[in-house]
């Protein structure tokens, strides 16, 4: 979804690097070590471009902080602050498309209220989404300011497993099987002054329907 969204912006003075581990969930080292050859490799073929790097704001979820996938995206970054001379490090929320990976939060819940599939709600958990119309809109609007930086790229609200799930039921005109478990937590994390200004008169409520009539 990402690397559709923003193919536009490859050009002569950009590279977007796109091709990232899909799933959060991943363990394999092969996984991990594929893209940082694949990163490593890149740079190398275009040493005078502005690399674009997605991320994750799983980086701020204390329940992940020690999950090989957040452990790894720690060190991507980490790699590419010493190896390209330009770049912009966007750590993106759960993003939120037409189809594409059915490993992401929303086509995750989607699948599995279709399917009358029971769902475990951690209800201390909160999340943070953003649509990838989005993404693309304040990547293209921000690319030029941001110059090594790290930037945090989301609808500035942490969501509630459940008022997700209810959104969503309405959205589906389908009742979701769920259970509610004593789990979870909320980011640690500050939403930018862009973030807020960009979906500044939008209320939590009224994105998550505007997700759901957009990408499902």
């Amino acid at each position: 979804m990402l690397a559709n969204s923003l193919k536009p912006f490859d050009g002569e003075n950009i590279v977007v690097f796109a091709s990232g581990v899909s799933n959060s969930l991943e363990t394999k080292d092969s996984e991990f070590d594929r893209e940082i050859q694949l990163l490593r490799s890149t740079v190398e073929k275009f040493p005078n471009k502005k690399l674009i790097y997605f991320s994750t704001c799983s980086i701020y979820d204390l329940s992940k902080v020690e999950s090989p996938y957040v452990m790894h995206k720690l060190k991507v970054e980490e790699i590419i602050s010493k190896i390209c001379p330009h770049y912009t490090i966007f750590r993106v929320g759960n993003a939120v498309g037409s189809g594409g990976n059915p490993n992401t939060l929303i086509n995750f819940l989607e699948n599995s209220i279709r399917n009358g599939q029971v769902i475990s709600l951690h209800n201390k958990a909160r999340r943070v989404l953003i649509g990838v119309d989005d993404i693309a809109k304040l990547v293209s609007q921000n690319l030029k300011s941001f110059d090594n930086k790290i930037v945090n790229v989301v609808y500035p609200h942490q969501f509630q497993l459940i008022e997700v799930v209810s959104t969503l039921e309405k959205h589906l005109q389908l009742k979701a099987k769920y259970e509610l478990v004593d789990e979870g937590s909320a980011y640690n994390m500050e939403f930018d002054e862009i973030m807020k200004s960009y979906f500044q008169g939008i209320s939590p409520e009224e994105y998550l329907q505007k997700l759901y009539t957009t990408y499902l």
